[in-house]
């Protein structure tokens, strides 16, 4: 009898060992890896010595990108982590599925999320939130399982998004002493407050930006003309720099600093914090088959932590497209009004004591019954769609 798919990946994985000679050349180990049914990307960042370092029954990931000097944002490094084969298999399904299910754009499809399983278990989960009878869509990816649980909610009508507190007290600043600001406290466009970001790069320009979610630009951001400001305590408001790109899909607004104050690694969290890189995909699949949480700090609600709920999700409750490369995290009260904009992050366990690896954005919660958490964009899909990093 035939086994699955996650059986036949797992024993490939486990006999490439076998089939690597020293010396072989880095397209022969791709080649050879690709063909045994590892993931491209993955593989891609690899060495040979990565791979056979691992246990049998194991593989190796990247699990982060990481500055080997602190003070040098283009230093980065790729952090590995040996998982088992048959969660990697598994996972590597889920998300080839959740990807199917996006482009399918099944009617009454509202979105998805890969949900991986413990290490120990072995598996993966595609949450699934559908407005109609959810048997279609069974019957549709019946025979595509293959080993993954599919887990189906019918959701009813979607209103619009409630209105959030009227008379908010973000946190701001006292002053602008030093030449930068943290992230973690409020910023404001013409329109709205939002959360400052950390510093965000971009390696083509080796250009450093602000950030802030773009939809406190009411309309949208406007790269001829919008500008992103500070408020101070007492004072007036510093301007940071105008919007030099905007990215509606993914909901960031990159802005360029203009003046003195240059954005910072440092987070306004309850102990000092230093952004040190970001994590993967697959990195925030570990922190999930770990069972480990995300923080944040907001410009309203302050620092708050959470269980991930779902990585690499789509979400197609809001506007006319679908958000993809999304992360669900927490509960719907670690969010409000004035927090958009803000990161999760995750305390780095091989650095400094104050160094964190960024997750992604928050940009949203749910508001509709039977469902909570914040979603917003992961770090990983802004650098896979645009090279940014932190």
């Amino acid at each position: 009898m035939e086994g699955t798919h996650t059986e036949h990946l797992v024993h490939r994985i486990a006999t490439i060992r076998d089939r690597i000679e020293a010396g072989m050349d880095r397209r022969e180990f791709l080649r050879t890896l690709v063909t045994g049914g590892y993931a491209l990307g993955v593989a891609g960042a690899l060495g040979v010595d990565d791979f056979l370092a691992a246990d049998d029954g194991e593989v190796p990931i990247v699990t982060a990108h990481v500055r080997a000097d602190p003070d040098d944002p283009w230093s980065l490094e790729e952090r590995t982590r040996y998982v088992p084969a048959d969660w990697y298999a598994s996972v590597q399904k889920a998300l080839e599925l959740n990807e199917l299910l996006a482009r399918t754009a099944l009617t009454g499809y509202l979105g998805s999320a890969v949900v991986p399983g413990s290490y120990d278990s072995g598996t993966a989960t595609v949450s699934v939130g559908i407005s109609s009878d959810p048997s279609s869509l069974r019957e549709s990816f019946d025979g595509l399982l293959d080993g993954i649980s599919l887990d189906i909610e019918t959701i009813g009508d979607i209103e619009d998004i409630e209105q959030g507190p009227q008379n908010i007290e973000p946190r701001v600043v006292d002053s602008v002493s030093s030449d930068d600001v943290p992230s973690g406290v409020a910023c404001e466009t013409a329109d709205s407050i939002a959360t400052l970001g950390p510093v965000m790069y971009d390696p083509s320009s080796e250009s450093e930006f602000f950030v802030t979610a773009e939809h406190a630009f009411d309309g949208g951001a406007n790269t001829n003309g919008d500008y992103l400001s500070l408020p101070v305590d007492g004072s007036d408001s510093v301007e940071l720099g105008p919007v030099s790109h905007a990215h509606p899909a993914e909901d960031v607004a990159a802005i360029t600093p203009e003046g003195r104050v240059r954005p910072s690694n440092a987070i306004d969290t309850p102990s000092p914090s230093r952004v040190r890189g970001q994590l993967t995909r697959l990195g925030l699949a570990d922190l999930i088959a770990r069972d480990e949480q995300l923080e944040k700090v907001g410009a309203v609600t302050g620092h708050t932590t959470g269980a991930i709920q779902g990585i690499d999700a789509v979400t197609c409750f809001t506007d006319n497209f679908c958000r993809h490369g999304q992360i669900r995290w927490g509960g719907e009260m670690d969010l409000t009004d004035g927090d958009s904009g803000s990161v999760s992050y995750y305390a780095d366990p091989m650095g400094d004591d104050e160094d964190v690896l960024i997750a992604g954005f928050n940009n949203a919660r749910t508001w509709w019954p039977g469902q909570s958490y914040v979603w917003g964009v992961g770090a990983y899909r802004l650098t896979e769609m645009y090279g940014y990093h932190f």
